[in-house]
């Protein structure tokens, strides 16, 4: 059986000895991004436009664990460096200074999100000091949701977005434990396979609406709002 399956060529001895390979070939890329990256999945689909130019909606992200190649600027414990941290040092990733994480913040509703780390804040910190006016709506710390920081955590920021999360209501400062992985490459277009399949499976699949929190919701000054990610299947 296994002769006539290696040299069968046509019929559906053919078909399922191309599809065997297939699968095994996908399965064999998908350790191998494992095994480099630390994470799974190792690639993630970007869903809105908050980090353009740097990022489209569509693309495909390839990302390593958060604590994975770490430089010597990263806040310790993590491989993340802050936009703060690498303007001082020179360290830039996707087209400005600091890297882009992936956080999940387990208290917001919906997919992760995609943005760049700003700043990194200590407990009780007075970060309002620290941070670019540019990307606040207060002039001072009092006028801030979480400020002093409620506890250590990075400020984050889209680079299309005209905020820090922290100020829009995206998230509150992102703890070290909710960062699920660093951007390191981007492939255009790619991530349209995963939308558009994630698309045409949740309009087939009725729901009901779900209310959202008004602090959650970006204000009108933020037509980009927060870059959600979706994680692709292999195929994609």
């Amino acid at each position: 059986m296994l002769e006539r399956l290696r040299t069968a060529d046509d019929g559906p001895l053919l078909f399922i000895r191309e599809a065997l390979v297939s699968a095994l070939a996908v399965l064999a890329v998908g350790l191998l991004l494992f095994a480099i990256s630390g994470v799974w999945p190792p690639m993630v689909a970007v869903e809105s436009g908050s980090m353009e130019p740097h990022m489209h909606r569509g693309d495909l992200v390839f990302i390593t664990g958060p604590e994975r190649y770490a430089p010597d600027a990263a806040v310790s414990g993590t491989s993340v460096v802050t936009a703060e941290t690498g303007a001082e040092v020179g360290y830039r990733t996707f087209g400005d200074a600091g890297s882009v994480i992936v956080y999940d913040n387990p208290g917001v509703g919906g997919p992760p999100i995609i943005h760049r780390s700003m700043l990194w804040v200590e407990a009780g910190e007075n970060w309002y000091d620290r941070a670019n006016p540019d990307y606040m709506s207060a002039s001072n710390c009092e006028q801030l949701a979480h400020c002093p920081a409620p506890y250590d955590g990075f400020i984050t920021k889209g680079d299309n977005n005209p905020r820090y999360d922290q100020v829009s209501g995206i998230s509150e400062p992102v703890r070290a434990e909710w960062v699920q992985g660093v951007a390191r490459v981007r492939i255009p277009f790619l991530g349209w396979v995963r939308l558009t399949l994630a698309s045409t499976m949740s309009s087939a699949t009725p729901m009901n609406p779900v209310p959202v929190p008004l602090e959650h919701v970006p204000s009108p000054a933020e037509p980009a709002g927060s870059n959600h990610v979706a994680a692709p299947s292999l195929a994609a």
